[in-house]
């Protein structure tokens, strides 16, 4: 598996709970808060269900 750097562009006020927890799953938390992970299953999971408000660049 790759590695992936996630950034958060978008607010996360007023979202879903569980969307909340996503992002901070995640590592974010705030907005241009950066993170690089290995693209495993569960991480794809979690980029998908929170997809439009990160943008995820592959390294």
């Amino acid at each position: 598996m790759g590695k992936v750097r996630i950034s958060q562009v978008r607010s996360i006020i007023k979202r879903p709970r569980n969307q909340k927890r996503t992002i901070k799953a995640l590592g974010l938390g705030r907005i241009d808060r950066s993170v690089e992970v290995e693209l495993t299953p569960q991480i794809a999971g979690m980029i998908r269900k929170v997809n439009h408000l990160i943008s995820v660049t592959e390294l």
